[in-house]
């Protein structure tokens, strides 16, 4: 059996981020890559319609995602910091209660959605037989949401441990399952979208089981929940994910707007949206995986007592994503007329899909810095922050932009607003998150406790220096 310790308090933090990232990133695009060609798929059969409908889909999936996100985000910076002051004990009753928690909220999201889905696509600007087949899909998809979150979480405990590979293999296997069933069911069987959606369903399947089986067996960190263990970590737990969820969601209320924005234009314009939503996270990937990745290594550093690592934590990820992002702009506007030429678009969605690549694509060095400033937030005791700057992004920095730019410049105005509001946000996250840094620092130097409060910290010792972090709690 593996025993899980601190591998992030110690070694090169470049090393940690490039790794954790690297890894992250595989199973990460994997499954991404399986999305894009999932809809390159549904394009072959020449009806404009199932591309818009899995465009409208999508923006309702990413509700259900961002709460089961929300909640790995908490279990990944609770147990991971929980390792790195030796609490190993608190690591496994965390993870355990994490479980419970996702699986609860899961199925609890699953009964209020599903009388949800037709009313919400209507509101989304779905309508005739788009909508009849988005709704479809969504109803199959929303049934196994409490396997992507129990595949989310567990994926994001083995990150805490820093089992880099097997998180990834969770991400990569159910990439490689549905990669295979895809063609088969969508194609082979002409069962189209319904096919698709039977193939995501099996993924997901696959992620939840190896992930449970891996965080039991391997790192031993499941026990048996009881009532007065979840009674004690549950409130642990709900103190980031409550914000985390909040934050998360952000996202989904901005690209709705956005979708809702392009709908007017027809189903051409929200097929394109729906293209452009699959390329970014293809594209951009390893910004999503960043972000899971540094996590952790916030957690047992600060866990640790090992207060200087955590700016250069902060410092080396916004390098990796300003090199990253630079490089793949770069290549998305030297392809852009290849890349939209390959979904069966009109000539119009293509339009925009390649104004996307050669404009838009740039803006994700300011949501990066966003991502890694989310990230230090959620692991050092500040979520809200991380909440504030998402809403604050998806509001203000997506409504009065979008409307003014689609005014102007119709759909490209439309992509250009989204991704000039993301700059402001971007810049301002990324200063008070090395503020709040500069602020444990300094008293930690001064020999205060750690200066915000962190749920996770509930049963540890005050950490001053590296020297106070002793396994106390084998």
């Amino acid at each position: 059996m593996t025993r899980s310790h601190p591998t992030f308090t110690h070694g090169p933090i470049m090393r940690h981020v490039a790794v954790m990232t690297a890894t992250g990133s595989v199973g990460l695009i994997a499954v991404f890559v399986v999305d894009l060609l999932n809809l390159f798929y549904i394009s072959l059969l020449g009806e404009a319609e199932l591309a818009a409908a899995i465009g409208y889909a999508g923006t309702m999936m990413f509700f259900v995602t961002s709460v089961a996100l929300g909640i790995m985000i908490a279990a990944s910076a609770t147990v991971s910091r929980a390792l790195g002051a030796g609490r190993r004990r608190a690591a496994r009753q965390l993870a355990t209660s994490a479980i419970v928690y996702v699986t609860v909220v899961s199925l609890l999201l699953t009964l209020v959605s599903l009388p949800l889905i037709g009313p919400l696509l209507h509101l989304l600007g779905a309508t005739g037989r788009t909508a009849q087949i988005a709704e479809r899909f969504l109803f199959v998809i929303t049934l196994s949401t409490p396997l992507l979150g129990l595949g989310m979480v567990s994926s994001g405990l083995l990150r805490a441990t820093g089992d880099a590979g097997r998180a990834m293999w969770v991400t990569l296997g159910a990439g490689l399952l549905m990669a295979a069933l895809d063609p088969i069911f969508i194609l082979a069987l002409g069962l189209g979208v319904d096919g698709a959606a039977a193939a995501s369903v099996a993924s997901r399947l696959f992620m939840a089981v190896a992930g449970l089986v891996w965080c039991g067996r391997v790192h031993r960190l499941l026990v048996r929940p009881r009532l007065a263990m979840l009674a004690t970590r549950v409130p642990a737990i709900s103190a980031i994910a409550v914000p985390a969820i909040l934050t998360n969601i952000a996202t989904p209320v901005g690209n709705a707007y956005v979708t809702s924005a392009l709908a007017p234009y027809g189903d051409h314009a929200v097929a394109a949206w729906a293209v452009i939503g699959r390329i970014i996270p293809v594209a951009f990937g390893p910004l999503f995986a960043l972000t899971g990745a540094v996590g952790p290594i916030f957690g047992q550093n600060i866990g640790a007592g090992r207060f200087d690592r955590l700016r250069a934590t902060l410092k080396d990820s916004l390098l990796l994503t300003l090199a990253y992002v630079g490089t793949i702009w770069v290549l998305l506007a030297l392809g852009r007329d290849s890349i939209a030429s390959v979904f069966s678009l009109t000539a119009q969605g293509e339009e925009i899909v390649s104004f996307f690549c050669l404009v838009s694509a740039g803006s994700f060095m300011f949501l990066g810095a966003l991502f890694v400033s989310n990230a230090a937030f959620n692991n050092l005791g500040a979520p809200l922050l991380s909440t504030l700057f998402n809403w604050g992004r998806a509001t203000l920095g997506t409504v009065p932009f979008v409307w003014a730019g689609g005014r102007l410049m119709g759909t490209n105005g439309v992509i250009l607003g989204q991704s000039l509001g993301a700059a402001a946000f971007g810049v301002a996250a990324m200063i008070f998150a090395f503020r709040l840094i500069e602020k444990i620092g300094a008293d930690a130097a001064a020999g205060n406790q750690v200066p915000t409060p962190h749920p996770a910290a509930a049963e540890m010792p005050a950490l001053s220096s590296p020297q106070d972090a002793v396994a106390i709690d084998p």
